[in-house]
């Protein structure tokens, strides 16, 4: 039903994973209740928190609900790939990696 059952090793996982160059998009399929899903994403300014207390470093989860954009406004790839620009730049500005001249 793609709901989330295990919750809190799903975040330890996550907040690990924010130090390595890497995205994780979820696209949210059938009427299920997505409140872990929404947690997971972190697009209302609350990092993860792993069970040890560790803070993610960066948001790398974006979420998409199919039928949020199953009208058509916008395609489900453009609501996926809109948040990953900005997860891209955050890895290369906590790496100090900067375009070179």
């Amino acid at each position: 039903d793609g709901v989330v059952t295990d919750l809190q090793e799903t975040k330890d996982a996550l907040v690990k994973a924010s130090d390595l160059p890497l995205s994780i998009l979820i696209v949210g399929v059938g009427g299920a209740d997505f409140k872990e899903m929404e947690i997971l994403d972190a697009d209302k300014g609350d990092r993860l928190e792993s069970s040890s207390g560790r803070v993610a470093s960066r948001d790398i989860v974006q979420f998409v609900p199919f039928r949020d954009v199953q009208s058509g406004e916008i395609s489900v790839v453009q609501a996926l790939l809109a948040e990953l620009p900005t997860q891209f730049l955050a890895y290369m500005r906590s790496r100090n990696i900067l375009p070179s001249p």
